[in-house]
């Protein structure tokens, strides 16, 4: 009988190409038959049983086509080759469901609806395979839905089918943006509508199926990290590049939970994700997935052990520090303050590297940009200590001596102020004249009244110092003003009379 099923299907077919890098290119399409019965527990070492495959023969999904190359040094590549692109091949019905089978042939037909959805469907044309796709999106709302309810013992052939499903599902080429080719200064992450993924209706199952697996206390890690490597870990985090921002979702929920659970893998995420980091810093300035990278980042510092290890002081100064000088900061900026805050609160001795840090990318002409950072920097200020706050306090307020009008509303800085006025009023009591004498706006005005009460009050002597030596520096500029405006009248005048020799 099996010979029978065998010889319906299609045989195998081989054609060369003549020269060339890729030499001999050969052409597969197999499904696996082996025979097995199933254990005590239900559980089989192959994919289908005899019976099983005779009883559901019309119904049986054939593996993808595999395109074999041998290469001119003799590697040998194969690469599965999706339908709609060159290869037909069709999903005829429905396999039977979960509950219509005995639980002992149930692992069995588990494999076979992760077999069947692992045909991938063209859906650029979506009047193509309508039929196919609605049978595949079904499946994987069933897997889903069994892998949440049903007590099933994950073994390694059942891990391994289903890092091939979710591989073969999400690894793919990304659709190409509609930005790509416009110049890093054109392009504008916050006003540029995203490109929704057209195979979402599966790729959101797949996605589904794959994070309920990851957390299922069945699935055993020291087993599955063969499976779930390191190469498995870069294609997710390749896919946080998509412009689809339900993908992202998914993919930063199901990366954290391997964080969690591959402890093995940790070190290696963490690398992985700085070299994204990287590269969007120094290189391109465009990625759709840093708000999400830098939230899973968020989780994980949280997580450091105490005293913090050099690489984690290195990564707060090689990656989140520059992150802050791109032009799309605000997309993201959220999640890199919460990173930034968090190690001042692990390590308080990091509050002056991060203050000077940001005084370095500080912007000079996007105000919006500046509210960002005043937001941020009045958060690490919170978090830190008289100390520390010594040790940068005259750059701070140098730089920053007008905008520091919107921190007098924190008592914690207030505080640290007052505990440093002989230093910080002399620094910004310009400020508070000018604004006082000459500022535009009204709430501007107004900060800075209050302001100038609150250091009357705090230590009216030295306000009425700094008020002193400011009048006699405005005096002395007016004068130094006046001689120079002379000595143009006399230059403008002698011209105009000739005088001056050609």
């Amino acid at each position: 009988m099996i010979k029978n099923i065998l010889n319906r299907l299609p045989r195998s077919k081989s054609s060369k190409r003549d020269g060339g890098e890729n030499g001999n290119v050969s052409y597969a399409h197999t499904v696996n038959t082996n025979s097995a019965s199933a254990n005590d527990n239900g559980n089989s070492k192959e994919y289908l049983t005899k019976e099983y495959l005779m009883a559901h023969q019309s119904a049986l999904p054939l593996r993808p086509l595999a395109v074999t190359a041998r290469i001119s040094n003799g590697t040998v590549k194969t690469a599965p080759v999706p339908i709609g692109v060159g290869v037909f091949n069709t999903i005829s019905e429905p396999l039977p469901l979960f509950r219509d089978v005995p639980s002992s042939e149930r692992p069995n037909l588990f494999i076979t609806k992760l077999n069947l959805c692992s045909t991938i469907f063209d859906f650029s044309d979506a009047t193509k395979h309508i039929k196919e796709k609605e049978i595949k999106r079904q499946t994987l709302i069933e897997l889903v839905d069994f892998i949440g309810t049903a007590n099933i013992q994950y073994s390694e052939l059942i891990i391994e089918e289903v890092t091939k499903m979710v591989s073969a599902n999400l690894f793919r080429a990304l659709s190409p943006s509609v930005h790509d080719n416009l110049c890093i200064e054109t392009f504008d992450a916050e006003e540029e509508e995203p490109c929704m993924e057209p195979a979402w209706s599966h790729l959101q199952h797949v996605y589904d199926f794959f994070l309920r697996f990851v957390m299922s206390p069945e699935m055993d890690a020291k087993i599955a990290k063969r499976y779930i490597d390191h190469s498995f870990v870069l294609k997710l985090l390749d896919l946080f590049d998509s412009e689809d921002s339900r993908e992202r979702e998914y993919l930063k929920m199901i990366l954290h939970r391997i964080y969690g659970k591959f402890m093995v893998h940790r070190p290696f995420i963490r690398k992985a994700i700085n070299n994204i980091f990287y590269r969007f810093i120094f290189e391109t300035e465009r990625h759709n997935g840093i708000a999400e990278l830098l939230e899973i980042m968020g989780s994980i510092i949280n997580g450091f052990a105490l005293p913090l290890k050099e690489e984690h002081k290195l990564f707060l100064v090689r990656a989140l520090m520059p992150l802050h000088k791109a032009k799309c900061v605000s997309v993201y900026h959220r999640q890199l303050s919460h990173c930034v805050v968090q190690f001042v609160e692990k390590d308080l001795k990091l509050a002056d590297i991060i203050i000077r840090g940001l005084l370095k990318y500080w912007p000079l002409t996007n105000s919006h940009k500046e509210v960002l950072f005043l937001s941020e920097l009045e958060e690490v200020l919170e978090a830190t200590q008289p100390a520390e706050f010594q040790r940068c306090m005259v750059p701070l307020f140098k730089q920053v001596a007008e905008r520091s009008l919107f921190l007098w509303n924190n008592d914690h800085i207030v505080n640290l102020v007052a505990q440093n006025r002989a230093v910080i009023l002399p620094i910004i009591y310009p400020a508070l004249a000018k604004n006082t004498q000459s500022h535009w706006n009204q709430a501007v005005h107004g900060l800075t009244l209050n302001a100038r009460k609150m250091f009357l009050e705090m230590d009216q002597d030295l306000f009425q110092e700094c008020q002193r030596r400011y009048e006699e520096e405005e005096a002395e500029m007016d004068n130094v003003n006046g001689k120079r405006r002379l000595v143009w009248e006399k230059l403008e005048a002698m011209a105009a009379s000739g005088v001056i020799a050609k």
